[in-house]
């Protein structure tokens, strides 16, 4: 018998526990550790926080699930990890053993890393439901007494989809309650251009998004580098190629919200030879730790490198289709260890994406996501945003009733017109 670990009950945790089980031998035990007992469908964040859902809508409780599919659910959270003995510190004492570990925990918000930045400062967030909430009671304050908007992401984050989201959501959100006219807006971001992502673009997203933010009358700053924020504005460094200071801008908000910087959580920092000095798991090619070889991790919480320079920091995202992959193949990879086998499976690391912008939207895909590609495609239309929501409303469904097949083979790809990307490759053993 093994005990076979995840840390993490997000949306790359929850999948790997439901594709893990399918691996296992009858007498393996898996256990799935996360902090509480609600999943929270993250892309639904955006239209929380403008009132287009409730957190109802997009839970799912997993005890309930986790207890149909023989799964031991923990839902304590995770105050450390001892890679060297193998074992796993709860936040209530309590020690969990494994004999292979997948690290899906997702990032921790480093809001600390600018003075005035959080939801507990000067701007709002749409990372976790609880803030989207908190975004949402404030934006309903926002239109009794409308003023500038600034949404973006700062040096650093790794997430841009969602800021371009909310910023296009936004938009349509204040036309519906004819008050756009009112709200002067700007899009600030570390990106080097409009429509990098943290991919140096897919197809033509400069130009697709360039055009929208010009459309919606949406002003913009790239290279941009927050100092600060206060009561009412942000000061920002716009960057040249040479690291400069081109120009400060001071930009009044009236209501502000930015991406942060991801880290590792507390749980894993610090750990030699498991995580990087930021935090972030390493990994090979199998989804592996070079160190601690029965250590694993998938998901937002890797390490991967930029794709390349750029005058502000900017990271790489870990889109869906990219962490699916890593699930896929990491559940491949424990199978054929619990069997003596050797590892052989390889993720592909292709990405789609479904960019919601509220009445219209973007969809791109990228094969593989880094550059160089095969495939570099994006196109836009009212038929993205009701791709979005059906999108929304599937996957819900596979999470409530624990379906481990690979959701964007049966239904994205088909939407998208593309027959056939992988998900995993095989390599010689």
């Amino acid at each position: 018998m093994s005990e076979v670990v995840v840390l993490g009950a997000g949306l790359g945790g929850t999948l790997m526990a439901y594709e893990l089980r399918a691996q296992l031998r009858p007498e393996d035990r898996l256990t799935v550790i996360g902090q509480g007992h609600v999943y929270h469908f993250v892309p639904s964040n955006p239209w929380v926080a403008v009132g287009w859902r409730e957190r109802k809508d997009v839970d799912v409780d997993l005890a309930d699930v986790m207890k149909r599919k023989n799964i031991r659910y923990l839902p304590q959270g995770a105050k450390r990890v001892n890679p060297k003995e193998n074992t796993i510190t709860l936040e209530d004492g309590e020690t969990v053993p494994y004999d292979y570990l997948v690290i899906a925990t997702g990032p921790d918000l480093a809001f600390d890393e600018i003075e005035g930045f959080g939801p507990n400062a000067h701007t709002h967030s749409i990372c976790h439901i609880d803030d989207a909430e908190k975004s949402f009671a404030a934006f309903k304050r926002f239109v009794e007494k409308p003023g500038p908007i600034v949404i973006g992401a700062v040096q650093g984050a790794s997430c841009f989809g969602p800021a371009y989201e909310f910023a296009f959501i936004l938009d349509t959100e204040l036309r519906r309650h004819k008050i756009r006219d009112r709200v002067p807006m700007t899009f600030v971001t570390s990106e080097p251009y409009i429509g990098h992502l943290g991919l140096d673009g897919v197809g033509d997203t400069k130009g697709l998004l360039e055009s929208e933010l010009r459309s919606r009358h949406i002003k913009w700053v790239t290279n941009a580098k927050v100092k600060k924020f206060e009561e009412g504005k942000l000061t920002v460094d716009e960057i040249g190629d040479g690291g400069a200071v081109l120009k400060t801008h001071e930009i009044a908000s009236a209501y502000t919200m930015m991406l942060p910087p991801f880290r590792g959580v507390p749980a894993l920092m610090g750990l030699e030879g498991l995580v990087n000095p930021r935090g972030f798991v390493l990994i090979d090619k199998y989804q592996r730790n070079p160190t601690f070889q029965n250590a694993f991790g998938i998901g937002v919480c890797v390490a991967i490198p930029p794709v390349g320079p750029s005058p502000v920091p900017v990271g790489v995202p870990k889109t869906g289709f990219m962490i699916e992959s890593m699930v896929t193949a990491t559940a491949r990879n424990i199978g054929e260890l619990l069997r003596g086998r050797p590892v052989h499976t390889v993720a592909t690391w292709n990405a789609i994406c479904l960019a919601d912008f509220g009445d219209k939207g973007v969809a791109f895909v990228a094969q593989p996501q880094i550059p160089p590609r095969n495939v570099n495609w994006a196109s836009e239309g009212r038929w993205v945003h009701w791709a979005k929501l059906l999108f929304e409303k599937f996957f819900i469904h596979k999470i409530r009733r624990g379906a481990c097949e690979p959701f964007y083979e049966r239904w994205v790809l088909q939407l998208l017109g593309i027959r056939k990307l992988k998900t995993v490759k095989g390599d010689t053993p």
